[in-house]
């Protein structure tokens, strides 16, 4: 049983639970990208466990008719035990949901995994002509190159700051320095791209270049958070833009929740003052 302070960031232990959080983010016009918590495999048994309940994930998103996409890790999917495992069940996963028309989101791990999942996306989304999206990390020195690279590929973007640390010979440290790239690559994106541009940011600032972007090109954009933080804001925000909160669930919690924690001390505060009711 998931403790009501990791329940600000987690929307239980079983896919029913989630999907029911989902039904009241919908009511307030937010959809949802859900995912199953887990990642680095190192036997294919979970691997299979977790294809399998994302395959269910997206039949019962289909037939609830409810505002829901999902989001897989590579390393979850068995990249860890090679590349052809990998392709191997997201390829599956993929197949169904473009069965039940419901989108795709493959999350992007540290940067030894980058080439692979890049590779994956772009040959899925060119073979199922969309349907898929990809996360690229601002603090990345390569990711100027990946979102140019992406430009004519079908299917969506997300455009996050960058949750890992990255060698400083391939990536940024530096907070300044990550925001100047995110905001570069938030404009290229919103010059060149057809749409498809998914603004991963719980950052104020960043989310207002976006609208100011959106009103010079007139390019489609959404807005992605995260469950349990700001999330008055991103009611705020759907009453005129397209919001979506990231919903984890599962009984792998406890990792996912200390990172959130360790990521900005405001997040324990968030969930302290729910639990508190204050």
């Amino acid at each position: 049983m998931i403790p009501p302070i990791a329940n600000q960031f987690v929307a239980g232990e079983s896919p029913a639970v989630a999907l029911e959080h989902v039904r009241h983010l919908n009511d307030r016009n937010v959809d949802a990208i859900c995912n199953l918590l887990g990642e680095h495999y190192d036997e294919r048994g979970p691997v299979a466990d977790d294809t399998a309940e994302y395959r269910q994930l997206v039949a019962d998103i289909s037939e609830s008719g409810l505002g829901a996409c999902i989001s897989v890790k590579p390393s979850q999917l068995g990249l860890d035990l090679g590349e052809d495992v990998f392709r191997t069940e997201l390829e599956t996963i993929v197949d169904t949901a473009d069965e039940h028309d419901v989108f795709v989101w493959i999350d992007m791990e540290d940067h030894t995994t980058t080439d692979a999942t890049l590779d994956a996306f772009e040959d899925f989304a060119r073979e199922y002509g969309g349907g898929l999206g990809l996360c690229v990390q601002a603090n990345l020195k390569r990711t100027r190159g990946d979102v140019e690279r992406l430009a004519d590929v079908p299917g969506k973007v997300r455009f996050v700051k960058g949750a890992y640390d990255p060698p400083a010979d391939i990536g940024y440290s530096d907070g300044a320095r990550v925001d100047r790239e995110y905001r570069s690559l938030l404009e290229y994106a919103f010059e060149h791209y057809d749409g498809g541009i998914g603004v991963g940011s719980h950052d104020p600032a960043m989310i207002d270049h976006a609208k100011a972007l959106h009103e010079r090109y007139g390019t489609d954009f959404e807005i992605q958070m995260l469950m349990g933080v700001r999330e008055d804001a991103q009611y705020e925000l759907a009453e005129e833009y397209d919001v979506y909160q990231y919903v984890p669930y599962g009984d792998r919690w406890k990792s996912y929740f200390y990172r959130r924690v360790m990521e900005r001390r405001e997040n324990l505060w968030f969930a302290l003052r729910a639990v508190l009711g204050r």
